[in-house]
């Protein structure tokens, strides 16, 4: 399942392409170390709306392996009325270096019966990016790839925090990006589609103005629609409702809380 692929390739990309060379670095204007997001989950069984449970973010000041780093960390729950549909457990987490470089990504993953780990390992040798992927199977196998790569690929959480600081002031309605995602197997190529603007009131019971942006990937040869972002039009780029075309069926994300913005939230509809 691919619910919080869904939630934190949000985003993506808020400029014309990556075109960044192995560095891959940038700057960022999005968000300071402190910031905590938080979500209500809604899942949609027979026709009908029910509380699935909740989500929560944050970012703080850390290192890694002796690097400054900001520490990401991304957890779902899924509460028990619906666990009797499918169990939700999900924990990401990730670390990117002051100046945006990913370093290392981690997906625990309980969905349904299964249980899988997804992790990349990032260095930057000679200029150039490699990886290294390892998965934990729902069979409890270990499996690792190696791969040393001319430009930039990222994880669903390291492209979230890097492309909250992208500009999209001069994207038009249909304008599309492709970008490469990795996980703890496969470098997969994605989209995201602008398909223009809108108000969205969140659980918080406040209106933003709000870019929505569609997520595509590519399976089997045909592109699957996966989700539709709804992010705040202003500096931080918060996602405020996300809906999700799921396998199991549809679900939607709303804000509750925020917590430690950067910058003022000009998209607020008074």
């Amino acid at each position: 399942m691919k619910t919080f692929k869904i939630l934190f390739v949000t985003l993506l990309l808020l400029c014309s392409s990556l075109g960044v060379k192995a560095q891959c670095t940038f700057r960022n204007t999005a968000f300071n170390p402190g910031e905590f997001l938080t979500y209500n989950l809604y899942y949609n069984w027979k026709f009908v709306w029910v509380k699935a449970g909740s989500a929560s973010m944050y970012v703080v000041k850390s290192n890694y392996r002796g690097t400054p780093a900001y520490r990401c960390s991304l957890t779902t729950r899924g509460n028990h009325r619906v666990d009797d549909f499918f169990v939700l457990r999900d924990t990401l987490l990730c670390y990117s270096s002051l100046q945006m470089a990913p370093l290392y990504f981690r997906k625990g993953a309980r969905e349904g019966s299964r249980y899988y780990v997804d992790e990349v390992f990032y260095s930057y040798p000679n200029g150039r990016q490699h990886i290294r992927q390892h998965k934990l199977t729902p069979q409890h196998r270990n499996e690792w790839k190696q791969r040393t790569l001319n430009d930039c690929v990222y994880d669903m959480l390291n492209i979230f925090l890097r492309a909250r600081s992208f500009e999209p002031l001069n994207w038009k309605k249909g304008h599309v990006v492709s970008f490469p995602i990795a996980d703890g197997d496969n470098i997969d190529p994605a989209q995201l589609r602008f398909t223009g603007k809108t108000t969205i009131k969140g659980d918080n019971g406040v209106k933003y103005r709000c870019l929505r942006l569609s997520y595509y990937e590519r399976e089997d040869g045909k592109w699957r629609h996966i989700v539709d972002f709804f992010i705040s039009d202003d500096q931080n780029h918060v996602p405020i409702r996300l809906d999700m075309f799921l396998k199991f069926g549809s679900a939607k994300a709303f804000l509750v809380g925020m917590k430690g913005i950067r910058n003022p939230m000009t998209s607020i509809v008074r």
